[in-house]
């Protein structure tokens, strides 16, 4: 026994092997050798569509065009090899024309198989869609002449000039595939007449010719900042093919062209290369080569430079990634193929089954790249196609299911039926399998609604105890099919016959959302959309329409049938607020009511106020809302924008969103699932605000695992962001790996980075994995989520992305310009921002020039960074009258320059202190960016306090002069006794003591006295305090005196006062010369004056070159006369100088120590 059973399971483990491999060796049995391709041909030419399939005999071959069975006649017949011949192709309208796509189809005893598709294009040369139109230039600059037309194939652009052909290139004439004709210093024997002609091989086309007129340049040419007149578009190219990007720009002189990518990546270098005198052209073009690219116009040897961009976008057929595999399932088992394919756009994934598309039902069910077969039968043995598909082409994969059977099984279950019990309840009944009955171990129930398509078939399995089943979680007045199922341990049975039957109406769940309109100060139009067949929960045979005043408790209200969907209140109140309610009816009974919802009824006036919109609402998803809206055709009021309202119910009203009079759509969003709100538009005018049109909808619920047992899909994935200019940001992510037959929309989430106000969030919605977000701010940051949204499933938001918006170029000049005169042949030039928001600026340009040199166009140009807001004016010329303005620039190009400001330089600026104002500056004092700018009152208030600020400095000093009187009297008895100590130590000194040499040795550390080395005063200390002589009492007023007076009586008491020094002591000895030049002595001390900033240091500056720097020191220091000395520079402060001069030069101070007794050195500071 034993062994029989090893044989046996050897048997069947050789069986379980060879079914799969039958299977593949089956579906070889019928494939195609040769497919039609896309082919385009003349009208009346012969074409040969080529179609050859193999595999096992025999093998029947048709075609079907544009999806439908191609009919065979005279013209159009099949070849013996199963190609499709067409002896003349017809170009007709409608049916008869020989233009579509073809596809052939194969068939043998094992399935049917589908050809790719061919598309058949006769070849044409329609009219221009933009013709070239007449231009001026002015001699030198630059011409652009353009045409497009649309042809099949497309054809090859050449440019005639007075009826000439010109080459496609020179060194001045470009000829761009796009059709774009460019020609660079135009010159007056390039005035003439031009045209395009388009070729291929229907047609040859010419446009109408356009005049280039040529005006001399006037006088000698004028700098000009760089201008991209004809920037770089986007642009969506099949893979393999070329992309041009055009950038023309003018300027002087000459601007250079280049190119960057704004990811930052390397231009690839083998597939680029320039054509004309700036312009990209990609060929061979990849997925790599996609992304946003820059043109960036330069002006030579400066930094003056404007930028366009547009982004490439690389579309790619479909090519697949996964292939679906041939399967052999027993029969009730389950079947699964996967299919996946990549592509731009992203391919759309259908299935076939032998030729024939399949359709999602109870068993069959698709997701995005897989089909799933359950309860496999025999009818499901076939051949299945995964066909990607987008509009760049499509592909196909074929795979086979072999459905085996086996006899051992039992029968299906018999005499199923089914009775309604209830608006949700059906009861299923049957009876046993009549083979093998008693080996069932379980039976399951399927069912599913019996109308529409892709419904979702259910399941429930139970015990083999009982043949009878309720079905209790039904929708109300719904058909149902239902079938049964038997197991046993072998396997499952085949599915009993299916049984229809329908559940009983209920009442309906809600009312209907209702939308209010007035037409006149005295109606209301209420009206609503019938409620589907999930909410009615059957046929709505009444409804009831209740109103009333906001100030009254009685209720009226009126029966409608159930067809109707609208209604018209007439003979009501103006101005007057309504509260109204619907409420369905069914056979059953009345169903819920609905909340009051208000409208207030117009004004009565006479004014023509804009009526109120068509609104129409539309719930996106479980969190979003679509409005779409448009006038009616009798307004005649000038609409000038629009209001929207919206708020949940029971909640107050927000404040509205202000949309422009051209928006006819808004997507509202950040919504509760499962709430009711009220939205409310209005349009208005000039007059004021118009009608209001009131409607109410309620979003869905957001299906949860609770709800469908299933999981939420998961987010987006790799979300990626890039500018597309200034106010636009280019979107893409990917499809998460999930699946489902159901179509996959996104929402995505828009708004500026700390942004607090939610109801300015902008959501968007697309069916695409791509999206461009326009109508953004420039220079400003945003952040970007995206969720989809799948048979009322939501996923979560995808991580957030940044992206900040590229800047715009300035369209206002810089503000508040002032120009002031600081010295006889410089001037301070101060501004501020432009006066617009969010703009970035990274360098300004100032030009100016005198009257004469204007009349001559000749200005001279300087260049600042941009957080620089001055610049100084030198080597201005007297007795001139000059003109300045500025401009701002950033990256992406150059703003506007400012009006001209004045500034009058006179000969002799002793004559007064207004020479230099200038003529566009206010006469008031104002503060710019760091530095005042002062006119007569400030200069008379600043005097006044600084008069005032003397007097307080003075009276203090007179009351600490009074109080330390008394003191300094009792040191002078000290004072004199140590001054006569010192007389006698300084007669035994030498001829080297004596009184002539106005020399002063001071003991600076004796025994009883010290001195204040610090040089701020010279008063003596010793033990009992201050010691101060005679002179200096007589002097304590001596600050009122005149400097040379006070330096006289200073060097006649100091020369009068010898004192020796004690042996190894350190002494100060200080000499003081007497100098004609108060001021060369004072350049002397101070060392050479510092140079102003130099001009060549300044980037960007042509004829001057300020650091854009101005220092109120420097203009202290030079403004400085000949009397006048800075107070830390007198002769009390010599101690805190540092003078590293050689021995003996003037501005010397030095500090000695003696090395050997009787010894004398002596050093001084000369003022």
């Amino acid at each position: 026994m034993a062994p029989l059973k090893g044989k046996l399971y050897q048997r069947l483990l050789l069986f379980a092997i060879f079914l799969p491999i039958s299977g593949v060796l089956s579906f070889s049995e019928l494939f195609f050798v040769k497919e039609p391709h896309d082919v385009t041909v003349m009208r009346k030419e012969a074409v040969i569509l080529d179609c050859q399939a193999r595999g096992e005999a025999p093998i029947d071959v048709r075609w079907l065009r544009n999806g439908a069975r191609l009919v065979e006649n005279e013209r159009v017949y099949l070849l013996s090899n199963s190609s499709l011949f067409i002896s003349e192709v017809e170009s007709r309208r409608g049916d008869k024309s020989d233009e579509g796509c073809y596809q052939c189809l194969a068939q043998n005893k094992y399935g049917t198989i589908l050809s790719q598709k061919a598309h058949l294009t006769i070849a044409s040369m329609p009219s221009f869609a933009l013709q070239p139109t007449p231009v001026v230039v002015t001699e030198g600059s630059v011409a652009r002449f353009s045409c497009k037309i649309s042809a099949h194939p497309p054809p090859i652009i050449t440019w005639e000039f007075n009826r000439v052909t010109l080459p496609l290139s020179t060194d001045r004439i470009t000829v761009l595939p796009s059709g774009v004709l460019q020609i660079q210093g135009v010159q007056r024997a390039d005035a003439g007449h031009y045209r395009c002609i388009a070729t291929n091989i229907a047609s040859r086309r010419r446009s109408i010719e356009a005049t280039l007129t040529v005006t001399p340049a006037p006088g000698p040419a004028l700098p000009q900042r760089p201008r991209i007149i004809a920037g770089p578009q986007n642009v969506s190219v099949s893979l393999h093919q070329s992309a041009v990007l055009e950038c023309l720009a003018t300027g002087n002189p000459r601007p250079l062209i280049s190119w960057s990518r704004a990811d930052s990546k390397s231009i690839d270098v083998y597939n680029t290369k320039v054509l004309g005198n700036g312009n990209l052209i990609i060929t061979d073009i990849k997925p790599q080569h996609g992304g946003v690219y820059m043109c960036r116009a330069t002006t030579p040897g400066t930094r003056n430079y404007t930028v366009a961009s547009a982004n490439v976008t690389v579309l790619a057929p479909p090519s697949f990634v996964e292939w679906p595999e041939s399967l052999t399932r027993p029969r009730a088992g389950t079947a699964r193929f996967v299919c996946q394919a990549d592509g731009a756009p992203a391919p759309q994934i259908t299935w076939f089954k032998n030729g024939e598309k399949v359709h999602s039902n109870g068993r069959i069910k698709m997701y995005h790249s897989k089909l799933v077969i359950n309860q496999i039968i025999l009818e499901d043995d076939a051949i299945y196609q995964c066909q990607a598909e987008n509009a760049l082409g499509s592909v196909l994969a074929m795979a086979r299911l072999v459905v085996v059977m086996s006899e051992d099984r039992p029968s299906a279950p018999r005499n199923i039926r089914a009775d309604t019990v209830s608006s949700s309840a059906i009861l299923l009944a049957w009876e046993r399998p009549q083979y093998n009955s008693d080996k069932v171990i379980a039976y399951s129930v399927h069912y599913m609604k019996a109308e529409g398509l892709n419904n979702e078939e259910y399941q429930v399995v139970i015990g083999n105890d009982t043949t009878r089943y309720i079905i209790d979680d039904l929708e109300p007045a719904r058909n149902y099919t239902f079938y049964v199922v038997a197991y046993m341990p072998m396997g499952a049975s085949r599915m009993s016959d299916h049984v229809f039957q329908h559940t009983l109406e209920d009442v309906p769940l809600r009312a209907p959302e209702i939308s209010l309109t007035s037409r006149s100060p005295t109606d209301i139009q209420v009206s609503w959309q019938p409620l589907p067949m999930k909410l009615s929960r059957g046929r709505v045979s009444n409804y009831r329409l209740c109103y009333r005043t906001s100030s009254e408790s009685a209720v009226s209200q009126i029966e409608l049938p159930g067809e109707k969907t609208q209604h018209l209140l007439e003979n009501l109140q103006p101005d007057t607020i309504y509260l109204l309610r619907l409420v369905a009816a069914t056979s059953v009974g009345w169903g819920e009511q609905s909340a009051w919802t208000s409208h207030r009824t117009p004004k009565a006036s006479g004014a023509q106020v804009p009526l109120a919109p068509v609104l129409y609402l539309e719930p996106l998803n479980c969190t979003t809302i679509s409005a779409r809206w448009h006038l009616t055709p009798r307004n005649s009021a000038s609409v000038r924008g629009y209001r929207l309202f919206y708020h949940e119910e029971s909640q107050p009203e927000s404040a509205p969103l202000q949309l422009q009079a051209s928006a006819h759509k808004h997507t509202i969003g950040g919504l509760d699932p499962r709430k009711k709100y009220h939205v409310k538009l209005l349009a208005y005018s000039s007059v004021g605000e118009g009608y209001t049109a009131d409607q109410t909808i309620s979003t869905p619920g957001c299906v949860s695992v609770r709800d469908r047992l299933v999981p939420p899909p998961p987010p987006p994935h790799n979300v990626q962001a890039r500018s597309n200019g200034s106010s636009a940001v280019f979107l893409h992510w990917g499809r998460p790996a999930f699946t489902s037959s159901h179509a996959v929309n996104y929402t995505v989430r828009c708004n500026p980075v700390g942004l607090q106000n939610a109801s300015l969030v902008l959501y968007l919605q697309t069916g695409e994995q791509r999206l461009l977000v326009r109508d953004l701010e420039p220079n400003t940051k945003y952040e970007f989520a995206v969720r989809l949204h799948i048979d009322q499933l939501s996923s979560p938001w995808s991580p957030v992305v940044y992206q900040s918006t590229f800047p715009e170029a300035p369209t206002l000049p810089p503000s508040n310009i002032k120009v002031t005169l600081i010295e006889e042949d410089t001037a301070l030039v101060s501004w501020k921002l432009p006066d617009e928001p969010n703009v970035a600026v990274t360098h300004y340009t100032i030009l100016y020039a005198s009257r004469n040199a204007w009349i001559a166009g000749k200005w001279q140009v300087l260049q600042r960074e941009g957080s620089i807001t001055m610049a100084l004016l030198e080597n201005l010329s007297p007795g001139q009258v000059y003109l300045v303005k500025v401009s701002a620039s950033n990256d992406m190009g150059d703003g506007p320059f400012s009006n001209v400001v004045e500034l009058a330089v006179r000969a002799d600026l002793s004559t007064g202190h207004d020479s230099g104002l200038s003529h566009g500056s206010t006469q008031s004092t104002g503060f710019s960016d760091g530095f005042y700018h002062l006119d007569q009152k400030s200069m008379t208030g600043i005097s006044v306090g600084v008069c005032i600020a003397l007097s307080c400095i003075i009276i203090c000093a007179f009351i600490i002069i009074c109080r330390g009187k008394n003191r300094k009297l009792s040191a002078v008895k000290t004072y004199r006794e140590g001054e006569s100590a010192s007389a006698a130590a300084a007669m035994q000194a030498g001829p080297e003591g004596e009184v002539q040499n106005a020399e002063v040795a001071v003991p600076m550390m004796s025994r009883g006295h010290f001195i204040d080395a610090k040089g701020g005063t010279s008063l003596i200390i010793n033990s009992n305090g201050p010691v101060q002589s005679s002179s200096d009492k007589k002097k304590k007023w001596s600050f009122f005196r005149s400097e040379g007076k006070q330096d006289r009586i200073l060097f006649q008491n100091k020369s009068n006062a010898s004192l020796s020094y004690l042996p190894g002591a350190t002494v100060l000895t200080y000499e003081e010369e007497l100098s004609p030049d108060h001021s060369t002595a004072l350049h002397n001390l101070l060392g050479r004056p510092r140079d102003a900033e130099g001009s060549s240091n300044s980037e960007g500056s042509h004829e001057t070159g300020d650091s854009g720097r101005f220092s109120h020191d420097e203009t202290e220091l030079t403004n400085s006369g000949p009397n006048s000395r800075p107070p830390s520079l007198t002769e009390e402060d010599g101690g805190d100088l540092d003078c590293g001069g050689p021995a003996g030069e003037p501005g010397e101070l030095r500090v000695k120590e003696s090395v050997e007794a009787g010894c004398s050195r002596q050093s001084g500071l000369s003022v």
